[in-house]
């Protein structure tokens, strides 16, 4: 999955962030279980970053549901 940066976020109507938020939270399960099974998991930035994704279209959503 491509990382989204903010302008790409704010750009987006609150129905396609869900449905992107969705998405990310299922390769982020996915990776964790990966490594968790696995012991080492190869690209463990690639866990950091999605979380940090996750993060920042939380704070985005939050902020669109709070202008209307």
């Amino acid at each position: 999955m491509v990382i989204l940066r903010s302008k790409e976020i704010r750009a987006m109507e609150i129905e396609e962030i869900q449905k992107k938020l969705d998405e990310l939270k299922a390769e982020h399960a996915k990776n964790v279980s990966k490594s968790a099974a696995a012991g080492v998991y190869e690209n463990p930035g690639k866990i950091k970053e999605l979380k940090r994704t996750i993060a920042r279209v939380l704070t985005i959503m939050n902020e669109k549901t709070k202008e209307n």
